[in-house]
């Protein structure tokens, strides 16, 4: 299991962005809505939430590393903290792998600082249709290459 502290990543209430926004604009600085907001902001590292995650759905790193078609060294440097940066790709195979659900593969893609998906991109949405209907990265490759896009894993 990991060796990160993952009880934080875990067991903290998270409020809707909807909600943060709306505290945000009535705040008097932006110094005042970091202060009152500060348990609600993203503070985990991408080591930390991919552990929560191995732990939450119960698979193994190395399952989940081989699920998403990435080299078991390259992959488990992500969830040791050793790699902080991955591609967006990256991250959307490593949502497959963890077979993450939606709203999950969005934290994921937020906490590893890239741009979450967006239904008004032909890719993207086809990317939202599989993890909704639960299927596999090779599945979703499948379904990105019948319909013309670019799959998670290039040949």
């Amino acid at each position: 299991m990991c060796a990160i502290d993952t009880s934080a990543a875990t067991d903290r209430s998270e409020r809707l962005t909807e909600e943060l926004l709306e505290q945000l604009l009535a705040a008097a600085s932006p110094e005042a809505y970091l202060v009152e907001a500060d348990d609600s902001l993203e503070t985990r590292t991408l080591a930390e939430y991919l552990c929560a995650l191995e732990g939450r759905k119960g698979i193994r790193r190395s399952r989940a590393v081989r699920d998403a078609g990435i080299q078991e060294t390259y992959g488990l440097d992500f969830f040791s903290g050793k790699r902080k940066n991955p591609s967006r790709d990256y991250v959307l195979k490593l949502a497959f792998g963890l077979r993450c659900t939606m709203p999950e593969a969005q934290r994921l893609l937020r906490v590893a600082r890239c741009a979450e998906l967006w239904p008004k991109r032909r890719r993207d949405a086809i990317v939202i249709f599989c993890l909704e209907h639960g299927l596999t990265r090779a599945e979703c490759d499948d379904e990105l290459y019948r319909l013309g896009e670019q799959t998670l894993v290039r040949a």
